[in-house]
């Protein structure tokens, strides 16, 4: 029930006031505290990372998050039976809290005020499942295919779902008349207090199975595991979450299922990194390369290209490949790729190497290196003070 559940932003261990990115950072770190590779078979990080995933797609999406500011998680939870009812003879109208607060004292409405109590046989959404899969930086950038593992609830196959064995079927209970609820009333200083309980014959289901399905056990629904393949879009970023339209839990009563919520981990690259859609690189070149200018060889995500550099390229020096970066999420276009020059100093050089450096040393002057000289007459001036 929606009662019970954790209040979204101590899940992810923010404040209401948090932005979008905040808010992603957060859920990023708590997503991998808690995902299933760092501990197999431990439910407990299970259920935590399923409960973080399942904030996330509540404050991440604006229509949702603005609902559950104002009626917290009944605002969110296609499964939560609240609602207003009339005082029936009174007819004082909707109490709203004041109905909710008699439900919580009494187990039910207070002369009526307790509201319209769902039906047990209405169609009710299934629950949302979870799963994670993990791809390389270059499945991010160009989509892909994964097949993964959900454990997830489905009407069983042998009794389609009704709990009955084959040849059978289920009788309206005798004792709630199929409403899952039996109501009493008392007598009390106020007035009567009728009051409203899960019926103990049916367990609130409304019905009554002699003959209950072998598999199930007259439940109508089975937990199992099962493979699925999902679709990645070109574009995805590590920590982004896709749904599954219909991949979670099955529906009671042919009501629709959930939705099967995928968390996508990125693993790092050995020589990108990414920010947004575009790329960047680091590439060393020698002292020489720098200095005479030359022809290098750039990696980028659609293969090898040829990249010359000019005479005189310093360390840090970038230039930019222009859409050869990250595929645009569920858009036309790419990001670019920056490539970022550090020029490398040789280390165990030989003693003819040394003395090479030292006659090149000596023939070059100040004109050849304009910053040592900026600097130089800087200082000077700055000492002079």
């Amino acid at each position: 029930m929606a009662d019970n559940k954790r209040d979204y932003y101590e899940v992810l261990g923010v404040d209401k006031s948090v932005g979008d990115d905040e808010l992603k950072k957060a859920y990023r770190k708590a997503a991998k505290k808690y995902h299933p590779d760092l501990h197999p078979g431990d439910k407990e990080a299970e259920k935590k990372f399923k409960e973080v995933n399942e904030a996330y797609e509540v404050l991440s999406d604006k229509e949702k998050r603005a609902r559950y500011d104002q009626f917290g998680h009944a605002g969110v939870d296609p499964n939560f039976g609240a609602g207003g009812g009339n005082y029936g003879a009174g007819g004082f109208g909707d109490f709203g809290d004041l109905g909710d607060i008699f439900g919580s004292i009494f187990g039910g409405g207070f002369g009526g005020f307790g509201g319209r109590q769902r039906d047990p046989n209405a169609p009710t959404r299934g629950n949302d499942a979870s799963a994670a899969v993990n791809i390389s930086f270059e499945e991010a950038a160009k989509g892909c295919k994964k097949t993964v593992k959900v454990t997830k609830i489905d009407n069983c196959n042998d009794c389609g779902g009704t709990g009955c064995e084959k040849g059978s079927s289920s009788k309206t209970c005798p004792v709630c008349h199929g409403s899952g609820r039996v109501e009493t009333v008392q007598r009390t200083p106020f007035g009567q207090i009728r009051s409203q309980t899960v019926c103990n014959n049916c367990h609130g289901s409304g019905k009554i199975i002699d003959n209950p399905c072998h598999t199930c056990a007259g439940k109508g629904r089975i937990r199992h595991t099962v493979e699925k393949t999902i679709e990645i879009p070109a574009g995805i970023d590590d920590g982004q979450v896709l749904s599954v339209r219909g991949g979670g839990d099955a529906g009671r009563n042919r009501g629709p299922s959930g939705d099967l919520r995928v968390s996508v981990n990125v693993r790092p690259h050995p020589i990108f990194e990414r920010d947004g859609y575009d790329v960047y690189c680091e590439i060393p070149i020698t002292f020489s390369e720098a200095a005479l200018g030359a022809e290098i060889t750039v990696p980028t995500l659609d293969g090898k290209v040829k990249f010359k550099i000019h005479e005189g390229t310093q360390p840090g020096d970038e230039f930019k490949l222009k859409g050869k970066g990250i595929q645009r999420l569920n858009y036309v276009g790419k990001g670019d790729q920056y490539v970022k020059i550090t020029v490398e100093v040789p280390k165990d050089l030989s003693k003819e190497q040394k003395q090479k450096l030292k006659e090149f040393d000596a023939v070059t002057g100040e004109k050849n290196y304009k910053k040592k000289r900026s600097f130089i007459d800087k200082a000077r001036d700055f000492f002079k003070d």
